[in-house]
């Protein structure tokens, strides 16, 4: 079998432990803060971040890694490797998949390059869901071909809890902002072929929440979420009080909680709070 080395971008969300296990190879993504800059969970913690948040969130940006780190990857790869899978975040977000291209193709070592169109907790259960086909014996081509599958089979919903700040970064306009500031109407963002949009404006907090759930109620009436990724900038604890409900709501959904990429929590704010999953 071909000796698959697996790389992303720190946008994954997966734990440290797991990226150790299994030997990952994860490019982290720079968040600046207060007009310092840190690199994702190499200089600072995602809690970290959020913390800083509290305090400094006007203002704090994100950037994708330096095209040489990508460069110096890929040339100690191909040393190592026979083949490489690099799964990174949104093409429509991030430079990270471009850059992850023209570097393996610098060095001519032989690396898919997918797209998620996504982040956070579905990337990292695409990373985890690849590396359990290779646990499995199955071929490079087989587990590449299933991957190319999943990145139009995710769902990821978004409560952002600082519209100014996702004014900052570009992802709503100021006219959007201005009236839901005005009518005190909550935005319920979308992840949309790879795209940040507006999915509901609602009036409350409490029914833009009970219109996640309902989204999720109705996928697992179809069938299609057998684990959910709820992820928090910062609020754990309303992340555990969401899966405790849907816990009880539906016996056999395995829940996770985990926090938000930085990338993400920075554009909407401490607080934010998400949920996200890939279609069976």
């Amino acid at each position: 079998m071909k000796k698959i080395a697996w790389i992303t971008d720190s946008t994954c969300g997966l734990s440290q432990e797991f990226i150790d296990e299994h030997n990952i190879h994860v490019l982290p993504m720079i968040v600046n803060i207060n007009n310092i800059s840190y690199r994702e969970d190499i200089d600072i913690s995602k809690a970290e971040v959020y913390e800083l948040l509290k305090s400094y969130g006007e203002g704090a940006k994100t950037s994708q890694p330096p095209y040489g780190e990508f460069v110096q990857l890929y040339e100690k790869l191909k040393e190592e490797y026979d083949v490489g899978i690099a799964l990174h975040a949104s093409s429509a977000l991030t430079g990270t998949y471009q850059s992850s291209i023209s570097a393996s193709e610098m060095h001519e070592f032989p690396v898919e390059v997918i797209d998620s169109k996504i982040g956070s907790y579905a990337l990292g259960k695409m990373i985890k869901n690849g590396i359990e086909l290779e646990k499995q014996g199955k071929s490079y081509e087989e587990i590449v071909s299933t991957l190319k599958t999943y990145p139009d089979q995710t769902e990821m919903f978004l409560l952002p809890q600082s519209l100014e700040q996702l004014k900052r970064s570009g992802r709503v306009s100021t006219t959007q902002t201005v009236f839901a500031n005005l009518l005190n109407i909550n935005l319920v963002l979308k992840f949309e072929d790879g795209k940040v949009v507006v999915d509901e404006k609602i009036r409350s907090k409490k029914k833009a929440v009970r219109h996640l759930f309902q989204k999720i109620e109705d996928a697992y009436k179809k069938g299609e979420i057998k684990e959910l990724g709820i992820m928090h900038a910062g609020a754990i604890e309303q992340a555990h009080k969401w899966k405790e409900e849907l816990s009880q709501a539906y016996d056999n959904l395995k829940v996770i909680v985990e926090p938000l990429v930085p990338v993400a929590g920075v554009h909407t704010g401490y607080g934010t709070l998400s949920v996200s999953w890939i279609k069976e």
